[in-house]
């Protein structure tokens, strides 16, 4: 059964273009990972400024290996990831973009796509 996780950033109005490029930038640090489905980036409308980054794993072991490696390197700004920088050893971190990040989990237990739909499949 595959997994969502979302990880909620606050971004002022002031940053946005900043995480949207880091994030941009970032080509590759999750694309190639064992057990990676989906990703998104998704830019609030109105009303709020949390931006919303989903991402879909095969499983919950996918989603921790990915951390444990490149998605840790990624958050610390060493693997081109939205909120750090280059991974120039010695170089200065540019400020977040983010002032706040909650990382939500979830099972997918149903889903529909066009032409098709129904319960999940593990």
């Amino acid at each position: 059964m595959s997994i969502v996780k979302i990880n909620v950033l606050t971004v002022p109005e002031e940053q946005r273009e900043t995480l949207e490029k880091r994030f941009a930038s970032r080509a590759g640090a999750v694309e190639n990972s064992d057990g990676f489905e989906w990703f998104e980036l998704l830019r609030p409308v109105e009303g709020t400024d949390t931006y919303l980054v989903y991402t879909r794993w095969r499983s919950e072991e996918d989603f921790r290996n990915w951390m444990s490696g490149q998605g840790q390197a990624a958050h610390r700004g060493g693997g081109g990831g939205a909120e750090g920088g280059s991974g120039t050893e010695g170089a200065e971190r540019p400020k977040p973009a983010a002032s706040g990040a909650t990382l939500w989990s979830f099972e997918v237990v149903q889903q529909a796509a066009p032409g098709r739909s129904g319960p999940a499949t593990e």
